[in-house]
C-alpha cells in the first residue's frame, strides 16, 4: 500500500477513503515535511539492527525510514484505526512490532530499547518523558517533536525564564541539546504553534543520576516540591515537603529545612529556580540521609 506522506491533501483523502478521520483527543499531527522527517531520523543515530521504540507512529511515516534503515521497530499506537492500517501498510515486516493502546499504560510491558523517537502528541510529551525517567526507564539516545514551549523548558538553563523541575529532570539524565525548530506548515493538521525537535543523549559521566546508586529516592520528588511554589524560598518550599512527608513536624520543619540546606552548603533564601543540578543533588542526598 503506497502513501503519499508529503502530502497533506493525499494524507487526508486516504484517510477519508478508509473511513478514518483525525482525533483531536489524540494530538494527531502528521509530519509532512520530508525533510524534516529524515533530519530527526538522522539524528537518532541508530545503526542496521539495533531496538528502536517509536512513539505514535501515525500512518508510518517515520515508522517507514526506520525500517529502511533496518532496525527493530517497537511502535506505540493508540488509534485503533491507525493500528489496522499499520498492520496492512507493513504487512510481512519483521522487524516491525505494534502494540496497541496509551503509551503511557503499555510502555512498562514491553521490552526496553536503546533508542526512541517520537513526534509526541503535545498533550502528553512531558507527563510521558517524565514517566520513563522518574521510573528508572533510560534511553541511550532519544529525538523527539514535541511543543516548542516544552523544547524550551527542556534545554533551560538555571537562572533562567523557562527553567523548571521537568529541565531538572531531563538534565540529570541526559545531555539536551536542541535540534531544528518545526513550522505548522509542516503538519498536517497545522498546529496553531511552532514545535522543536530535541536529542537527548544519555550522560556517563559519573555524576549522571541515570545510575541508580547516584540517585537519592527523594530525588524527583523533592525536585517537583521545590519548584510547585516558585516565589517561594527554598528554605520554605524544603519545609513544606518535609512536613508533608513526615519527616517533621510542621512546628520545627523551618528549622530543620535551614539545618538541612546549610548542609548542603546552600542558601535559604534562594529560590528553585537558581539551583543547579549538583545542587539538588546534593540537597536530595542530605534529606535521603533522614
Amino acid at each position: 500500500m503506497e502513501i503519499n506522506y508529503n502530502s497533506a491533501a493525499c494524507l487526508k483523502a486516504f484517510l477519508e477513503e478508509n473511513g478514518l478521520g483525525m482525533r483531536k483527543k489524540f494530538g494527531q499531527n502528521f509530519l509532512v515535511n520530508p525533510g524534516v522527517r529524515q533530519g530527526l531520523a538522522d539524528a537518532l543515530g541508530a545503526e542496521a539492527g539495533n531496538h528502536v521504540w517509536e512513539i505514535g507512529p501515525g500512518l508510518g511515516a517515520m515508522t517507514s525510514l526506520l525500517l529502511q534503515k533496518s532496525l527493530k521497530v517497537t511502535a506505540f499506537e493508540i488509534d485503533p484505526g491507525f493500528i489496522r492500517l499499520l498492520g496492512t501498510i507493513f504487512a510481512g515486516s519483521e522487524n516491525l512490532t505494534i502494540v496497541p493502546g496509551d503509551a503511557m499504560k503499555t510502555w512498562r510491558d514491553q521490552p526496553p530499547a536503546p533508542y526512541l523517537l517520537g513526534n509526541l502528541p503535545y498533550n502528553i510529551a512531558a507527563s510521558l518523558l517524565a514517566d520513563f525517567m522518574e521510573n528508572g526507564l533510560f534511553f541511550r539516545r532519544m529525538v523527539v517533536t514535541v511543543q516548542r514551549e516544552v523544547a524550551l523548558r527542556m534545554t533551560a538553563q538555571a537562572g533562567s525564564r523557562d527553567y523548571s523541575s521537568f529541565s531538572v529532570l531531563c538534565s540529570s539524565a541526559y545531555r539536551v541539546k536542541p535540534l531544528m525548530v518545526v513550522k505548522g506548515a509542516s503538519f498536517y493538521p497545522r498546529p496553531n504553534v511552532d514545535s522543536q525537535g530535541v536529542l537527548l543523549e544519555l550522560r556517563d559521566d559519573s555524576a549522571s543520576l541515570a545510575v541508580a546508586e547516584n540517585r537519592p529516592a527523594c530525588f524527583y520528588p523533592l525536585v517537583r516540591h521545590l519548584f510547585s511554589s516558585r516565589r517561594k524560598t527554598i528554605r520554605n518550599n524544603l519545609a513544606g515537603f518535609l512536613a508533608q512527608n513526615g519527616k517533621s513536624a510542621n512546628a520545627d520543619s523551618g528549622d530543620l529545612a535551614a539545618s538541612l540546606l546549610s548542609s548542603a552548603s546552600l542558601d535559604c533564601d534562594l529560590r528553585a529556580e537558581n539551583l543547579h543540578l549538583d545542587e539538588f543533588a546534593a540537597l536530595a542526598k542530605a534529606v535521603q540521609a533522614l
